[in-house]
């Protein structure tokens, strides 16, 4: 599979990552489109993979050409490409916002798949949800399954409403989570632990309940009333935690991301 890259930044050194660990393609079949030479050069060195600074030439017989640009640089890369591409190349744009319709009608490219990534794709443990637009072959599908899931876990959805969804719930989500964590961890260094400790205490609760709800299936209420004995400290906790109205801050915070989201794409 030969795969471009518009864009070199931190997602697209994770995809370029997954792509090469996990043999979907050899280095010399992965292009990069970058402006900045420093980021052409690392990349290059790093991955062994051919940066350049003409997108239109990186993305020459690719099958597929993955849009990893932001958002303000979009309707350049669309103009800089537009007439380039060829039907049997796919587009997988994941900028933040940018709707099917912009990128197949910028392109003047019909096959054109939208992805949303997160975050934890640069460490493998990402989460994409993805559509395509109808004219994207089924063939074509597969292809794009075994790109994403080499960075993480996919999840196709036929209607691109959810995209936005996405955008404030997976996509946003590990910044919640990470606020979170800072949290836990400055209230065990108030307790008394050494930071590092606290760090190492906090990460790995989150990561182990995380993979204790995900292997069990169990929801998550069942899984919190295995923790918290009547009576016991769990639940003090918690009270202080819906006193906060925790619950009704993070669902506000997720509405919030998505009317944002569905604003930035028009």
């Amino acid at each position: 599979m030969r795969i471009a890259f518009i864009g070199g930044g931190n997602m697209g050194e994770a995809m370029i990552t997954g792509v090469i660990q996990n043999a979907l393609a050899r280095p010399n079949e992965v292009s990069v489109g970058e402006p900045l030479e420093e980021r052409r050069k690392a990349l290059a060195q790093k991955f062994g993979v051919a940066a350049v600074a003409s997108n239109s030439q990186a993305a020459a017989n690719a099958d597929i050409v993955v849009l990893a640009v932001k958002p303000i640089h979009l309707a350049h890369v669309l103009q800089e490409l537009r007439g380039m591409l060829t039907a049997s190349q796919t587009v997988l744009s994941i900028v933040a916002g940018a709707k099917l319709s912009t990128v197949t009608s910028g392109l003047n490219h019909k096959e054109a798949v939208r992805v949303m990534p997160n975050a934890p794709a640069q460490v493998g443990a990402g989460m994409s949800v993805w559509t395509a637009a109808p004219e994207v072959p089924k063939d074509r599908h597969e292809k794009v399954r075994q790109l994403l899931r080499s960075f993480g876990e996919e999840l196709y959805v036929a209607d691109e409403k959810y995209l936005d969804m996405a955008t404030a719930l997976s996509a946003s989500g590990p910044a919640y989570v990470f606020l979170f964590l800072e949290a836990l961890i400055d209230a065990g260094v108030y307790l008394g632990f050494p930071r590092d400790m606290a760090e190492l205490l906090a990460q790995q609760t989150l990561l182990g309940s995380a993979q204790m709800a995900k292997q069990t299936k169990m929801h998550p209420a069942e899984l919190r009333a295995m923790v918290a004995s009547p009576g016991g400290t769990t639940v003090e906790g918690l009270l202080h935690l819906e006193d906060g109205r925790l619950r009704a801050t993070v669902l506000k915070a997720v509405v919030a991301a998505h009317n944002k989201a569905k604003a930035l794409g028009g």
